[in-house]
């Protein structure tokens, strides 16, 4: 039986995810009064107390980046509201793949991201499938990097494929490659990729082009 102490919100961009999560967790969702300005701003407020308990607030922060701000705002709103814990349920991490500086003057997104949701008052982070895993060392406070493999790797056994090959876009993905093939008892592909400027790829070969 769900925790009675337990709420849960989210997000309005996540809200069918996080109606199965409540489906399935015994709950329905907490009511959250959004107020609009006329200048674009807005105000989460959530409409129930919270005092004493343990919220989880469920969302993505894709762009565009009201969609962080909503969510920093409504953790704000639940540690005002003294809320015992915020549980911060992240099912896409926004900025992760700013995961270093890799050019003179550049941010480091993901980190400036871990410093915000902390700031605002989250206690612990629940997310899946991070750009890099290093990420969460850029939180002070719990995270727990869950895996959407645990899904996948049933789905595509159950394909009977034959020949089966795990393929890696970049090195970055070749962790996880290996980790799949490894369940499913197939080979490995890596490719290697070179870009001269985001999102556009200027050369790219698999591995066994490049030995």
């Amino acid at each position: 039986m769900a925790d009675q102490l337990s709420y849960l919100f989210c997000t309005r961009t996540s809200k069918v995810l996080a109606e199965k999560i409540a489906q399935y967790y015994g709950k329905e969702l907490g009511k959250i009064n959004f107020q609009e300005f006329s200048d674009g701003e807005f105000e989460p407020v959530l409409d129930e107390s919270v005092r004493g308990g343990r919220v989880f607030l469920i969302g993505s922060t894709f762009p565009p980046a009201d969609n962080l701000l909503e969510l920093l705002l409504m953790i704000d709103a639940a540690k005002r509201a003294s809320a015992k814990s915020i549980t911060v349920v992240l099912p896409y991490f926004g900025l992760a793949r700013q995961d270093r500086k890799d050019k003179p003057r550049a941010p480091i997104g993901a980190k400036l991201v871990a410093n915000l949701l902390t700031a605002a008052g989250a206690t612990r982070i629940m997310t899946m499938d991070l750009h890099a895993d290093q990420i969460q060392g850029f939180f002070e406070i719990p995270v727990d990097h869950l895996y959407a493999s645990s899904i996948f790797v049933d789905y595509i056994r159950n394909l009977n494929l034959d020949n089966l090959t795990i393929a890696s876009p970049d090195m970055g993905g070749a962790k996880r490659a290996k980790n799949y093939a490894g369940h499913l008892g197939a080979d490995v592909v890596i490719a290697y990729k070179e870009r001269k400027k985001a999102n556009v790829i200027e050369k790219k070969c698999s591995l066994s082009e490049m030995l």
